[in-house]
């Protein structure tokens, strides 16, 4: 990935330097293990300890070999007596690189799921703030009946929450260890040696592999990423079309100095939800590359591995930044409450049409007659700019079912926030937000929703 979309301490993970430290770690902890196993001399164990590689020597022997575990060893070996020997003592490369590979999804991990965390936090803050706000709910891109932006919100947190766990669970399944030797059947390398290692390294190992471990737990891994991002595209699509001027509901914050654009002053564009968009494609790409690792021939190949140097690094790195580039439009979005109720009555209470429906129906009307009525006077509405309150109001059919008084009482946007609170506390925002828990009916209603 790019600098400009990576994080420090996500690069540092990816990096060569980072990568061979783990290998090294690897092979130290496996001569741990031979040593505990009574093969490796504690003398020389002492010594393999204070073990380091060389960049250097590393490259220049890549240059000769043309194979980066060869390449390696030497560069570590090289710095070593005698004792040199025990280094790789009855592992294949995969040994090593895939177990370090775990190392690195385990750590990388972790930052995500810092990243989410954080993300959580803050829609469930603006989500308490903006509980009540009203605005125009929408399907297929045309009004449809209030909703609240509070309520936009909360469901965002619910949908993070949910990849959260995603995200733990594909990690946890796919940072495992693997010290089994040539096509797995622990031949050279005793079974105790991979608990003895994996155990030294906080690594699970996989109880069974060949001479790799399974790719279906890095494309579980790597779908993970790809749907927490297609999360994320999902959310800044919304801002976008919120910031859109005729919308103009919501705005991402905007630098002073900062430019929309080289030839018009006036712009402010959504820029940083366009990036979102634009890296959770990538990395939904690369999700792609990792489902078609998961066949490979026989005990093993390497087609994998050259996609996975570029997608493992990639999706990590973009994944985490994303989190924290939307995280950051989130805490700093402008909300515009004033014209989300501007554009709710821009289609003069349209919105009510359900209401007088349901309204005539209770009343007695058969619901194709109310239906016929209501998208009457909603049609004047559209066409010639009638308000369908006062079209309602004046239509003796309605009369005929309803006082004046019912009728007037169906236009309350009161009515379509009347169950906000005991949404938010369905998804445990009632203490944030300030509600009474209702005698346990949050607890009670979360139950019968999960089950």
């Amino acid at each position: 990935m790019i600098d400009r979309y990576s994080r420090e301490p996500m690069k540092r993970i990816w990096s060569d330097e980072g990568k061979h430290d783990r290998w090294l770690a690897v092979e130290i902890a496996v001569c741990e293990a031979w040593t505990r196993l009574g093969v490796v001399p504690p003398e020389d164990m002492a010594r393999i300890r204070q073990a380091s590689w060389s960049a250097a020597a590393l490259e220049a022997k890549f240059a000769e070999t043309r194979h980066d575990v060869t390449a390696f060893l030497h560069s570590v070996t090289s710095g070593l007596g005698p004792e040199g020997r025990w280094v790789h003592y009855g592992l294949t490369s995969n040994d090593v690189w895939d177990t370090a590979t775990g190392l690195q999804i385990r750590d990388a991990s972790a930052i995500l799921l810092e990243g989410v965390d954080a993300l959580i936090e803050t829609l469930a803050e603006r989500a308490v703030k903006h509980k009540n706000t009203l605005m125009m709910g929408r399907t297929h891109g045309v009004h449809a009946e209030p909703t609240t932006f509070g309520l936009k919100l909360a469901l965002w947190r619910e949908e993070m929450r949910r990849n959260r766990e995603r995200l733990r669970s594909a990690a946890a399944e796919a940072a495992v260890g693997k010290i089994s030797g040539v096509v797995g059947t622990h031949a050279s390398v005793p079974l105790e040696i991979e608990v003895y290692a994996c155990e030294a390294l906080a690594i699970p190992y996989a109880p069974l592999s060949n001479q790799i471990v399974q790719r279906d737990r890095h494309a579980h891994f790597m779908t993970t990423l790809a749907v927490v991002a297609a999360s994320l595209e999902k959310f800044a699509t919304e801002i976008r079309g919120l910031q859109r001027t005729e919308i103009h509901e919501v705005e991402e914050p905007f630098g002073e100095g900062q430019t929309g654009s080289s030839a018009m002053p006036h712009k402010r564009n959504p820029d940083l939800s366009e990036r979102v968009c634009g890296l959770a494609r990538l990395i939904r790409g690369n999700a792609i590359a990792a489902l078609e690792n998961v066949a490979l021939w026989h005990e093993r190949d390497i087609s994998h591995s050259s996609a996975e140097r570029v997608i493992l690094p990639d999706s990590c790195a973009a994944l985490d930044y994303i989190l924290d580039l939307f995280n950051g439009v989130m805490r700093g979005l402008r909300v515009f409450p004033e014209r989300m109720m501007a554009n709710i009555e821009s289609t003069r209470g349209l919105v009510f049409s359900q209401r007088v429906l349901l309204a005539l129906v209770e009343a007695g009307a058969p619901r194709e007659t109310a239906y016929r009525l209501a998208q009457r006077h909603a049609a004047a509405a559209w066409e010639n700019g009638a308000d369908f309150r006062e079209s309602v109001a004046a239509d003796p059919d309605a009369q005929a079912q309803l006082s004046g008084a019912q009728i007037a009482a169906l236009f309350d946007y009161a009515y379509y926030t009347a169950n906000v609170d005991a949404l938010f506390r369905r998804v445990g925002l009632a203490d944030r937000a300030g509600l009474a828990d209702r005698a346990g009916l949050a607890d009670k209603e979360t139950s019968n929703a999960v089950a």
